[in-house]
Formats: structure tokens, C-alpha cells, sequence
């Protein structure tokens, strides 16, 4: 008996240990990923977006997994699609400058 209870508790600590990393690990980032994912998708030419260097524009294109943004007349990035860090409300660019 005292053999099948010290195998058991070090069992049960790593089912605990798994369920924890699932729930503060794997479930958040799914999370998250779903919803980067979402506002990817929602992606249209003349969206006002921010990339993740930082870099403000209007999408002027996208192609794939690429697009092109404006950032100032005559000035246009391309960039992946992934490199989209955010969209933001119309008008934001206006209101900056």
C-alpha cells in the first residue's frame, strides 16, 4: 500500500502542475492569438493602422499576406500582414497631424 501512494502523489502534482500551465499559459496566448487573428481579418483598404514598429497609415493595399500602407502622400510601406499591430478609428491620422 505505501508503495502505491508514493507513486500517486508525485502523479497528481504533475496533473496540477499541467492543468496550472494550461490555464495561465496556453489558454491566454489562444486567446489572444484568436483575436489578433479576428482584427486581421477585418483588414480593408483605407483603414487607418499602427504597426508594430510604431509606424502610423492608411492601408492603401493588401495582396495576401501583404499590404501596403501610406504614411505620408507619396510615401508607401509594404509590410506583412502579421507586422499590423492594431486598427484605429477613422480619423486618427487627421487628428494627429
Amino acid at each position: 500500500m505505501e508503495g502505491q501512494a508514493s507513486l500517486f502523489s508525485p502523479l497528481l502534482f504533475l496533473g496540477f502542475l499541467l492543468l496550472f500551465m494550461y490555464i495561465v499559459i496556453i489558454r491566454p496566448q489562444n486567446k489572444r492569438n484568436k483575436e489578433i487573428n479576428e482584427m486581421l481579418s477585418k483588414l480593408e483598404v483605407g483603414s487607418e493602422v499602427i504597426a508594430a514598429s510604431g509606424i502610423i497609415g492608411k492601408v492603401k493595399s493588401i495582396k495576401g499576406e501583404y499590404i501596403a500602407i501610406e504614411v505620408s502622400e507619396n510615401v508607401v510601406f509594404k509590410l506583412q500582414r502579421s507586422a499590423i499591430a492594431n486598427i484605429l478609428p477613422k480619423g486618427t491620422i487627421d487628428s494627429i497631424n
